[in-house]
């Protein structure tokens, strides 16, 4: 553990996405405190600019809202999408490729064919059919995201278990007779946890992404205010106030920036060998 916390703090890009993230994080934490009352309603006149008033230092979008008060409680929401989304995927993805790979013959070729249809529709277009059918809300939206986004991790995952099946000391716990529910849960898949946790960190910048594009196409909770749905709905006034459509843009660049950061360091300090051949 101190070898790995040693070499994730030698990283510098990982330092900085570690700090940005856990920004964006308190942020979304204390927005209830930073920015108590409800962020829809309107506090000053239309299309006041950045810092013309200090009471509200990001201005006001096109219905008088504050645009601070919008991002503080929309980071919330992008980052409980893409968290739960994830875990989702995760929870969907590492049991079927694990099965797969572990097992092998008939039982991989029919998990692989399921994996391998999900993956002939684009992502995409399949997450929107999906909200659209179980009508645009936070749940339908992270159902939709988990269902798009576990067949990469199952394709990740049967890689390592194939890989781990032929060990010897995997071949020593079949000869001592444990079932394979122990083996996978307890010699194969915490030998696989590196990979995943790298790919789970990418994840939840995809997810982020893809939230904010169904919110910026209206397929958003209706309820609730995203980074996507503000973007969406300043599309119209970009020339009028470019800020309502730059500030949660770039929120969402930094958080998934951020994201990618740590998620390349997190490769390189749970693999040595790469980050030594990469110095």
């Amino acid at each position: 553990m101190k070898d790995f916390l040693k070499r994730f703090a030698t990283n510098k890009g990982g330092v900085i996405g570690l700090v940005l993230l856990l920004l964006v994080v308190v942020i979304a934490v204390t927005a209830p405190l930073l920015f108590p009352g409800n962020p829809w309603r309107m506090v000053q006149r239309p299309f006041l600019p950045p810092l013309e008033n200090m009471a509200y230092p990001l201005g006001t979008d096109t219905l008088g809202r504050d645009v601070a008060a919008g991002l503080a409680h929309g980071a919330r929401i992008s980052l409980l999408v893409g968290l739960v989304s994830t875990l989702a995927a995760l929870l969907i993805g590492i049991p079927i490729g694990a099965l797969a790979g572990y097992f092998g013959g008939w039982v991989d070729d029919v998990l692989m064919r399921v994996t391998e249809f999900f993956q002939t529709v684009p992502s995409f277009a399949l997450a929107i059919v999906l909200v659209a059918i179980f009508e645009p809300s936070v749940v339908s939206i992270t159902l939709a995201i988990a269902i798009v986004s576990w067949p990469p991790v199952a394709r990740l995952v049967r890689g390592e278990v194939l890989s781990l099946r032929k060990r010897e000391y995997i071949e020593a716990a079949i000869l001592q007779g444990l079932s394979n529910r122990s083996i996978i849960l307890g010699q194969v898949l915490p030998n696989a946890v590196s990979p995943i946790i790298v790919m789970a960190s990418l994840m939840v910048a995809s997810a982020i992404l893809l939230e904010s594009s169904l919110s910026f196409l209206g397929l958003g909770d209706p309820n609730l205010l995203s980074w996507g749905y503000m973007i969406g709905a300043a599309r119209t006034v970009i020339r009028q106030a470019w800020w309502l459509s730059f500030l949660p843009g770039a929120a969402i660049v930094i958080t998934v920036l951020a994201l990618n950061l740590i998620g390349e360091s997190l490769n390189d300090a749970l693999n040595p060998r790469l980050a030594r051949r990469k110095s």
